[in-house]
C-alpha cells in the first residue's frame, strides 16, 4: 500500500491515546470461578472501571488479539486448559508496541510461586484471599504504570512527527519527502508502474508577504497545503520542499494523469481568493511534471526533469501545468 498523505498535524488530545491503544479503566479479567468474577465486577465497577471476563486463559488470549483490548490484566493461575502462568508467557512472546500490565492472582502462597510467576511476565502478584484495599491499590499502581506508557508514546509520536514534517504547514519535509519518493520509485520499478512527480511553485508569492505581511503568508500556505491535499488521491503525498515550493508524489500515476492532476491543483488554488484576515488574496501556482518509466529508479533525474518543467511553466507566463 502506498503511504497515506499526511499534512494536518494531529492534536494533542488525539497523540495521547495511539491507535489501537484502549482506555487504561479497561480491565480484562481471566477467572474460571464464577463467584469470583462477580465478586471483582462488583469492586471494580465501584471504582470506575470497566471490566471484561475470560472463564480461561485460552478465552482470554483470544480477547487480546481483538482491537483495543485491555492493558490492565488480572489473571488468576489456576484455569483449565492455558493457566495464568502459561497466558503471562505468551503475551510476554508477543512482539506488541502496547505492554499489557499483568497482576496474576493466586492461593499459591510459596515464595517460590511469586517468584515463578514474576519470572513468567507478571508485573505484580496477589495471594488468595486478598485485601480489597489491597487490590485497588495494585492497580492504582498498574493504571500508573500505563499512563506514563501511553504519554511516553505520545511524546515519542510527536517527535517522530516534528522530525518528519515542516513545523509551520505540517506537510512533509524536504528530507521525508525525499526519502519517500526514492522507496516509491522502487517500488515503481518492481511492480512495473508509474510513480509522477509534481513540483509547484506559488507564483509571485514575495507580492503576498510585502502587501500583507509574513503572518498572512504563513496562513496562505499553510491554506495552500490543504487545497492540495484536496485535490490529489488519499495515498498521495504533499509535502513543503522549500519556500513556497512544494512536492506532490503521485505513486501508480502516468505522465497523462499526473497532468490531470496538477491542473486539477492549479485550478483549486486560483479558482477563489485565500480569505485571510478579512483580506482577500488572489494566488496560483505553477506546475512542472513528469512521470518516471518503467526501471528509473534515480529520483534525482525525475526532481530535474520536474524543475525544468517548472522553469518552463513560469516562462509561460505562469498559472500554468508543464510537462516534462
Amino acid at each position: 500500500m502506498p503511504p497515506v498523505n499526511t499534512t494536518v498535524k494531529p492534536s494533542a488530545s488525539a497523540l495521547s491515546v495511539p491507535a489501537g491503544q484502549a482506555s487504561l479503566n479497561n480491565v480484562l479479567i481471566a477467572e474460571d470461578d464464577a463467584m469470583f468474577r462477580r465478586i471483582l465486577q462488583s469492586w471494580l465497577s465501584g471504582w470506575g472501571f470497566q471490566t471484561q471476563f475470560a472463564s480461561d486463559g485460552e478465552q482470554a488470549w483470544q480477547m487480546l488479539q481483538q482491537e483495543q483490548a485491555p492493558q490492565l490484566l488480572i489473571l488468576d493461575w489456576m484455569m483449565p486448559g492455558v493457566d495464568g502462568l502459561q497466558l503471562c508467557r505468551r503475551i510476554r512472546r508477543q512482539q506488541d508496541a502496547i505492554y499489557r500490565y499483568i497482576l496474576l492472582v493466586t492461593s499459591r502462597d510459596d515464595k517460590g510461586d511469586m517468584v515463578g510467576g514474576l519470572d513468567a511476565g507478571a508485573d505484580d502478584y496477589l495471594t488468595k484471599p486478598f485485601d480489597k484495599s489491597e487490590l485497588r491499590a495494585r492497580l492504582a499502581v498498574g493504571s500508573r504504570i500505563l499512563a506514563l506508557q501511553r504519554d511516553l508514546i505520545a511524546a515519542r509520536e510527536e517527535l517522530r512527527f516534528q522530525a518528519n514534517h515542516d513545523p509551520l504547514t505540517s506537510a512533509w519535509n524536504r528530507g521525508a519527502l525525499l526519502q519517500i519518493f526514492q522507496r516509491e520509485l522502487q517500488r515503481g520499478a518492481r511492480e512495473n508502474s508509474s510513480t509522477a512527480l509534481l513540483i509547484l511553485d506559488a507564483d509571485h508569492f514575495k507580492t503576498v508577504n510585502d502587501t500583507h505581511g509574513h503572518l498572512a503568508g504563513d496562513q496562505v500556505l499553510k491554506e495552500l497545503v490543504s487545497r492540495i491535499s484536496g485535490a490529489v488521491r488519499p495515498y498521495d503525498i504533499v509535502g513543503r520542499y522549500g519556500g513556497e515550493e512544494f512536492l506532490v508524489i503521485l505513486p501508480k500515476c502516468s505522465a497523462e494523469n499526473a497532468l490531470e492532476t496538477a491542473e486539477r491543483i492549479r485550478v483549486a488554488v486560483a479558482s477563489r481568493p485565500f480569505q485571510i484576515e478579512g483580506a482577500a488574496i488572489e494566488l496560483t501556482v505553477s506546475v512542472g511534471a513528469t512521470a518516471a518509466q518503467s526501471g528509473i529508479t534515480r529520483e534525482i533525474d525525475l526532481l530535474a526533469t520536474a524543475d525544468a518543467a517548472l522553469y518552463n511553466a513560469k516562462a509561460a507566463g505562469r498559472n500554468c501545468v508543464v510537462v516534462g
